[in-house]
């Protein structure tokens, strides 16, 4: 079993930076694709970022330019770096994650999930 925990969510204001991470904790983390997914009160689970267990990353074109995934193997840690933020940024961020697969926009290839960080971004 693999838990996630997510964590540095926070209030900012708009134009701010925050970093996200996903942690594990008794499992190796790189062989594993980690995708991050938001959800908006009243909105369905949206894909942000995703990065492979071979590094491979893809965006969605909302955050393209302005977001960033990496991940640390060593700590066994995901990371979202998220600059420029906006009001619409506003959501419960869910760090998700899948042994071993090409890295996916749809949820619903990740079999592991962690609680979510709240971001509120303020105008």
């Amino acid at each position: 079993q693999v838990q996630l925990v997510e964590s540095g969510g926070g209030l900012v204001q708009a134009g701010d930076s925050l970093k996200l991470s996903c942690t594990t904790s008794g499992r190796t983390f790189s062989q594993y694709t980690v995708g991050w997914f938001r959800q908006a009160p009243g909105k369905e689970r949206a894909f942000v970022a995703a990065i492979s267990w071979k590094n491979v990353t893809i965006y969605s074109d909302s955050v393209k330019g302005r977001f960033a995934i990496s991940r640390d193997n060593a700590k066994n840690a995901v990371y979202l770096q998220m600059n420029s933020l906006k009001p619409e940024d506003t959501a419960v961020f869910y760090c998700a994650a899948r042994l071993l697969v090409n890295p996916s926009t749809d949820p619903r290839p990740y079999n592991y999930w962690g609680q979510g960080t709240q971001v509120t971004v303020s105008s």
